[in-house]
């Protein structure tokens, strides 16, 4: 089946499930489809972005790295070797470390490979890192350009009549300049041609590396005469130290709109059930005009605190208690459900 059947099919079953969910209006917090429905079918594969679309979700993620011919394309990794059949395809093209690297690679050349689930392999043997979700092997998946993906979500918002966002996430800047690219103006040159130049725009611009994003705010937006709301993403170490507490909160927001904390962040070391609490950093976020997105919520048991008894109460103790403004998801039509029976 090629790719095209496949999201006429994926789109053709969430019909017959029950019609199309209503674009988001009032709803508590956004859903932010988190590489898409990937809870459902392998992550970042067009099928699953419009999956991700037909069950309501507010925006669509894409992780953007670039090729050896300065592709962008929509993947997790700068490696192939953990979502495509790479190391069968190409045997002889990994780097000393053993993985397979995007930037050593045509987009012909990757447009050649199989997309699966994630997987990961143990004493020889490929095992899928969610072995609930789709199975490995199965059905027919490609990897593709954000600008296909843009073309597909700006298409479906035309014949629906919805307006969808995208979340691109440009990963490792710095590895890219070493690599000799410049992957932050490769991505605003994208948005741009696409009409994504403004904060009125469906889009948010996220990235780890602060120091990218600062110059993407000083210097490579003013030049292109953009204005794109920016979203610093956080992880619980070192590096992100000096970004805590309501001084830190003010530092990102010269040069950001928002921020994507880890989950683990946001949850306090002291908690004892039933008194879960949440660390500062929401509240300090919201003082400092920050919206808060956090990730990545899923339903997999281990991928939730043990004290929540199951995906909806996950959802209520982030949503509803501690008021973040967005979720990055797996499970975009879960979390819909929940804001909606909230509504």
């Amino acid at each position: 089946m090629t790719v095209l059947n496949q999201i006429v099919l994926t789109v053709a079953l969430i019909v017959i499930a029950g019609e199309v969910p209503a674009e988001n209006n009032n709803r508590d917090a956004l859903v932010i489809a988190h590489r898409g429905a990937s809870g459902y079918l392998p992550e970042h594969t067009l099928a699953a972005k419009v999956m991700a679309y037909a069950q309501g979700s507010d925006f669509i993620e894409q992780d953007l790295v670039m090729t050896k011919d300065d592709e962008l394309v929509v993947l997790h990794d700068r490696y192939l070797d953990t979502v495509t059949n790479v190391a069968a395809v190409y045997p002889h093209r990994s780097r000393g470390d053993g993985r397979y690297y995007v930037v050593d690679f045509t987009l012909g050349e990757i447009q050649r490979l199989s997309v699966s689930e994630r997987f990961e392999i143990e004493n020889g043997v490929v095992k899928a890192v969610f072995d609930k979700r789709f199975p490995l092997g199965k059905s027919s998946f490609r990897v593709h350009t954000f600008a296909a993906e843009i073309e597909l979500v700006q298409g479906l918002n035309q014949s629906t009549g919805k307006s969808v966002g995208i979340y691109p996430e440009m990963k490792s800047p710095a590895y890219h300049h070493i690599e000799g690219k410049d992957i932050a103006s490769a991505t605003l040159k994208v948005l741009q041609q696409y009409g994504y130049t403004d904060k009125t725009h469906q889009v948010f611009l996220q990235c780890f590396e602060a120091k990218e994003l600062r110059r993407i705010h000083d210097k490579l937006m003013p030049k292109m005469r953009m204005d794109l709301r920016l979203v610093q993403l956080m992880e619980p170490s070192d590096e992100y130290a000096w970004m805590l507490g309501q001084k830190g909160m003010r530092k990102v927001a010269t040069y950001a709109d928002g921020i994507g904390p880890s989950i683990d962040s946001l949850l306090s070391t002291d908690s004892v059930p039933p008194d879960i609490k949440a660390t500062p950093l929401i509240n300090d976020a919201h003082a400092a005009g920050l919206v808060v997105h956090p990730y990545t919520f899923r339903r997999e048991r281990d991928q939730m605190p043990p004290f929540s008894t199951d995906y909806a109460d996950f959802l209520r103790l982030f949503i509803d208690e501690f008021g973040v403004d967005g979720v990055f998801t797996d499970f975009p039509d879960l979390t819909v459900q929940f804001l909606e029976s909230n509504e």
